[in-house]
């Protein structure tokens, strides 16, 4: 998998509203009604990052989840897998 170039990625972050490239990964910050909600969350999307493949970062405090994608086999770079699993996160929501 070959990573994307920095223009192709702010041109993929237009349709992923809230995402942000960062310190060579995607990232996004979500906010639940509680801990619980976020939690039932990060299991979602533990189910599809694995059925993608993809083992994304998964940050929580409390209500608060962060997620950054990058795919490790690409030297920890942006590729299209990131994206996808970025898209998918997005249709869990």
């Amino acid at each position: 998998m070959e990573p994307l170039s920095e223009q192709e990625i702010h041109s993929a972050l237009t349709s992923l509203s809230g995402w942000g490239f960062d310190d060579d990964k995607l990232w996004k910050e979500f906010q639940f009604g509680d801990f619980k909600e976020a939690l039932a969350f990060i299991v979602r999307v533990g189910v599809e990052a694995e059925l993608q493949t993809h083992h994304p970062r998964i940050f929580n405090v409390y209500n608060t989840v962060t997620i950054g994608l990058q795919t490790h086999d690409a030297g920890n770079k942006v590729t299209q897998n990131d994206i996808d699993l970025a898209k998918a996160i997005e249709a869990i929501i």
